[in-house]
Order: C-alpha cells, then sequence, then structure tokens
C-alpha cells in the first residue's frame, strides 16, 4: 500500500518487506523502485523530519534501481482556489 508522505520531493511510499523493494513516487510525477533496500532504512525514511533529504542521502545512489514510470503532471501538494 501506498503511504503518502509530506515532502517537497517526495509525494508517497511504499516497502515490500518480504522482498526489500522501495518504491517511491516523486512529486514530479517519476517514480523508481529500489531494491535490497533494509526494513530499518525505510523505517528512518516515514520517521525523518526531512523525508526528501533522508531520501538524497540515504536511498538515491546507494541502492539499484529502475526507473517505473514518469507523469507528464506533476504531482502538486494543493490545487489553487479559483476566484470568479
Amino acid at each position: 500500500m501506498r503511504v503518502p508522505v509530506h515532502s517537497q520531493l517526495l509525494s508517497w511510499v511504499h516497502y515490500d518487506e518480504s522482498r526489500r523493494q522501495l518504491r517511491v513516487g516523486l512529486r514530479s510525477g517519476e517514480c523508481y523502485l529500489y531494491f535490497q533496500v533494509p526494513a530499518s532504512c525505510y523505517r528512518e525514511l516515514l520517521q525523518a523530519n526531512s523525508k526528501g533529504a533522508f531520501f538524497n542521502r540515504h536511498v538515491r545512489n546507494r541502492y539499484p534501481f529502475q526507473h517505473l514510470c514518469s507523469s507528464a503532471q506533476p504531482v502538486v501538494l494543493a490545487a489553487p482556489h479559483k476566484t470568479k
């Protein structure tokens, strides 16, 4: 199950403990699958004050990965209010 996260970089994360795989969705619409990620790293990511900074320091470029998807529409934190 995807876990929404409050981050300027990340939109959601999903961890498969039996496979040690971490899926991440970026606000840009990009999705990645990281392999051989310890469960402790996932737990620390969820507890980090800055999830994006933790991801950049402890996951990105540290584990093998596969690019899964990209979207022309980036994910936004909130839609602007329309005025009449």
